[in-house]
C-alpha cells in the first residue's frame, strides 16, 4: 500500500471513530452549511469551541454509514432523520451545552471575501458616494455600468449611493472588476448554521431565534383558531369551552333579570344593577341645572324688545272740573 493510500485510509479510520464517539456522548447537533469556508477558519471555530463542542467535517458516505450503522445496531434508533441532511459541504457541531450559546460561536467567525464572478450575493452591494483615487480615464467604465460620477481634484468621483448587487443576483465580471478597482470585499464568508437535531427532530435553526413571548403568542393564535373553528362548526373542545360556558351564563343571567329568581353567581350581578340607577340620579341632575343656566344665558342674550310709548297725561291747564259746568 502506498503512503498516499495509508494517509488516506487513516484520515477515513479517524473521522469514523471521532464520529462514532461523538454520537454517543453528545445529544444535540448543529448541521452547518460550510460553503467557501477555509480549513485556517475551521481551525479558528474548533479553538472557540474547545470544551463546550466539537466541530467534525468530512466524507458525507463516511458519515451516513457510521449513522446507519448506530440505527441499525439499535444503539440510536433516533438518528434516522439526520440521515437526509447529510449532503452537500456540511459539517457537523456536537454539544451538550446551550444551544443558542454554541450557534453564537461559530457564526460570529466571519472573514471577508472578495465577490466571485458567476456567484450568488449572500446580501446586497453598495457603492458608496466619494471619491475613487481612479483617474478621469476610466470614466467609461462607470458609464457602461449607468453610475454617475464627476471629475473632482484629478480623480473620479461617485455622485450618489449606487446599489450594485440585489441579493441573490449572480456576480458578473463587471462586477467583480469595479470591486476590485475599489478595493472593496463586499461579502463575508462563515459557518452558518442551518438546521438543529434534537431529541429526534430535525428543525431550522431559527427556531432557536423564538424567545419564550414568542412560543405564548403562536401557541395561544393556534388556540384561537380552534376555538373558532370549533364553534363553527358546532364541535365541542376545551379551546371553545370558556366561550361556550361563557354564552351560557349570560343566557341564565339574563332569565334571572327577567323572572326575579335569584342563585348564586346572578346575586352580585342584581346587586350592582340595583345600585347602577342611583348612582345615575346625581349626574342626571347635573345636566338639567346646567341646561337651565344656559336657558337663562340665552334668553339673556336676546335683544330687548323696545318699550311701549306711554300715552302723554292730559295736564291740568288750571281751568278744574267747573269749566264745562260739571
Amino acid at each position: 500500500m502506498s503512503e498516499e493510500k495509508s494517509k488516506r485510509k487513516a484520515r477515513k479510520d479517524s473521522l469514523f471513530n471521532k464520529l462514532d464517539r461523538f454520537l454517543n456522548e453528545y445529544k444535540q447537533i448543529l448541521i452547518c452549511g460550510i460553503d467557501n469556508v477555509g480549513s485556517s477558519q475551521m481551525q479558528k471555530i474548533r479553538l472557540a469551541l474547545r470544551g463546550k463542542a466539537a466541530l467534525l467535517n468530512g466524507k458525507n458516505t463516511i458519515m451516513r454509514k457510521v449513522i446507519r450503522q448506530h440505527i441499525q445496531n439499535g444503539q440510536h434508533p433516533e438518528l434516522e432523520p439526520l440521515l437526509g441532511f447529510i449532503k452537500g459541504n456540511v459539517g457537523l457541531v456536537f454539544t451538550n451545552h446551550q444551544l443558542n450559546d454554541i450557534r453564537k460561536l461559530v457564526i460570529e467567525n466571519k472573514v471577508p471575501a472578495a465577490a466571485k464572478s458567476g456567484t450568488l450575493a449572500p446580501v446586497d452591494v453598495f457603492i458608496p458616494p466619494g471619491p475613487t483615487g481612479l483617474d478621469p480615464g476610466q470614466t467609461a467604465f462607470f458609464q457602461a455600468l449607468n453610475i454617475s460620477t464627476k471629475i473632482a481634484r484629478g480623480s473620479i468621483e461617485i455622485i450618489n449611493e449606487v446599489h450594485l448587487i440585489k441579493k441573490n443576483d449572480k456576480v458578473t465580471s463587471s462586477h467583480v472588476s469595479l470591486l476590485s478597482k475599489l478595493n472593496i470585499l463586499p461579502f463575508f464568508y462563515g459557518v452558518t448554521v442551518q438546521h438543529v437535531y434534537e431529541g429526534g427532530a430535525v428543525y431550522p435553526a431559527d427556531v432557536l431565534d423564538l424567545t419564550p413571548e414568542d412560543v405564548g403568542a403562536k401557541f395561544f393564535a393556534g388556540v384561537r383558531k380552534i376555538a373558532a373553528l370549533s364553534l363553527a362548526i358546532g364541535y365541542p373542545t376545551i379551546a371553545s369551552l370558556p366561550t361556550i360556558l361563557g354564552g351560557g351564563f349570560r343566557k341564565l343571567l339574563a332569565i334571572s333579570f327577567e323572572t326575579n329568581y335569584e342563585f348564586k353567581e346572578a346575586k352580585a350581578f342584581k346587586e350592582a344593577a340595583s345600585k347602577a340607577p342611583v348612582a345615575a340620579a346625581a349626574p342626571a341632575a347635573a345636566p338639567k341645572a346646567g341646561a337651565a343656566k344656559a336657558e337663562a344665558k340665552k334668553e339673556a342674550e336676546k335683544p330687548k324688545a323696545a318699550p311701549a310709548p306711554k300715552e302723554e297725561e292730559e295736564e291740568d291747564m288750571g281751568f278744574g272740573a267747573s269749566l264745562f259746568g260739571d
